[in-house]
């Protein structure tokens, strides 16, 4: 993964300006019976297999990472999870006159940026907003024309870069102040913790918690280690690094099946080394099946996942809503809960749109940016969304679950959504991989 800030390779700059170039050609502004102007992605016909025939229908899209990438086992979960919002959206009224479709273009990604690029440019000239760009790489890729075409996007990912892109609509707590919550929690549990080590992926994904990880140990006097390790079950490198340096604390932000070969490596060398230290993953680590799998005693054993809102189980409003949303999926994983969750911010954003007359996709970024809050539906606390607020408006709560069996994604909380004082007194002022030496 590339720094949010410095994906430019030429190829990708060709194909996006060309792409650029084409749907300017092809631009045209129209206005309603209802006096809404309108451009791309928005038409007077109903959606395909329409709730309210009688509506026109919004068109968003949706570039996931659905088959070969680090987080397919999670991305399909997220991508359901979003039907059923907006199913449940349209079966409320719809949005000012129009339901709202997020099937008819859905592409995957497979966590590469050139593909997201390319899947990218299929379906720009069809939608008005993106529901989903899933990973901060693909996104990054993707982000200078988004910004150039007025296009609002969700992003399945919390880079804390995020906060500087009024394009983006992120939801929850950024990886990095999630990581100094973990580390909080990690000292308050066990305060003989003196050394730290962020195992992660290269890049604004992984490097962003470990700038968190590195500021959260700087500020409590820890000793600090950033190992960078690749996708890939063959985690050898990272297992010899931890083995040889023996941290009292690990913060892993990989995917989950990089998470679990690591943790099954290190403890299984704990009966004849006796060092046993903890492991805190950051939220896209976790999956269910890891419970099912040879190393499931050693997650429940050393293992906590931090994240930014109530698991599946959680009892909030939203929480109800979902899971009446989606009844009782075979597998259930907490991306459902994120892709309920990310969708809240869009929602508000048309509806604001709506409200001002102006359903193009300048008018929708003008209404992005006015939010002062979004209705979370209690999944996030009161005051969420302020995307008006630039930085200053990020969410800093997040949640420290524990593997449970006996849950329904396989983890269940150990803290209500909470701010530990490193997280509380820090400011953001560039992003956080930006920090990190």
């Amino acid at each position: 993964m590339q720094k949010i800030k410095k994906v430019a390779a030429a190829s990708v700059a060709m194909v996006l300006l060309g792409g650029l170039a084409a749907c300017r050609g092809s631009q045209s502004e129209d206005t309603t019976e209802e006096g809404i102007k309108t451009d791309f992605g928005v038409t007077s016909e109903p959606c395909p297999d329409a709730v309210n025939p009688d509506n026109g229908c919004i068109y968003l899209g949706i570039i996931s990472d659905l088959t070969v990438g680090p987080f397919s086992p999670l991305a399909p979960a997220i991508v359901e999870a979003q039907k059923a919002f907006w199913k449940r959206v349209n079966e409320q009224g719809g949005i000012g006159g129009y339901d709202v479709d997020v099937s008819t273009y859905i592409r995957d990604n497979k966590y590469d940026a050139q593909t997201a690029v390319e899947v990218y440019q299929e379906i720009k000239p069809h939608i008005l907003a993106l529901a989903q760009t899933l990973g901060s790489d693909p996104t990054a890729a993707i982000l200078d024309d988004l910004k150039a075409s007025n296009i609002v996007a969700a992003p399945a990912a919390w880079s804390s870069a995020y906060a500087f892109e009024d394009i983006i609509l992120e939801s929850g707590a950024n990886y990095c102040v999630e990581t100094m919550n973990a580390i909080d929690f990690a000292k308050g549990a066990k305060p003989e913790i003196s050394s730290i080590m962020a195992v992660h992926y290269p890049g604004d994904y992984g490097d962003d918690a470990a700038g968190g990880a590195q500021y959260a140990a700087e500020q409590l006097g820890l000793s600090f280690t950033s190992v960078v390790t690749g996708p890939g079950t063959e985690q050898n490198g990272a297992i010899s690094q931890i083995m040889s340096e023996r941290p009292d604390l690990i913060i892993i932000t990989t995917g989950p099946r990089e998470m679990a070969t690591i943790v099954g490596g290190v403890y299984a060398q704990a009966q004849t080394t006796g060092y046993t230290p903890m492991v805190i993953g950051t939220s896209p680590t976790w999956h269910r099946d890891l419970l099912g799998s040879p190393v499931a005693q050693a997650l429940q054993l050393a293992y906590f996942q931090s994240g930014p809102w109530g698991p599946w189980d959680s009892d909030t409003p939203g929480h109800r809503a979902m899971r009446e949303a989606l009844g009782e999926p075979e597998t259930i994983t907490d991306g459902y809960t994120a892709g309920w969750v990310w969708s809240y911010p869009i929602k508000a954003a048309l509806e604001k749109a709506v409200e001002n007359g102006d359903l193009t996709r300048a008018g929708v970024f003008a209404a992005a940016k006015s939010l002062t809050s979004v209705d979370y539906e209690g999944m996030l606390p009161a005051g969420a969304g302020n995307f008006a607020a630039g930085p200053a408006g990020q969410v800093k709560a997040t949640i420290i679950s524990k593997p449970d069996p006996e849950s329904s994604t396989g983890v269940t909380p150990v803290t209500d959504l909470m701010v530990g004082p490193t997280a509380q007194g820090f400011t953001l002022t560039e992003p956080c991989y930006e920090m990190l030496h």
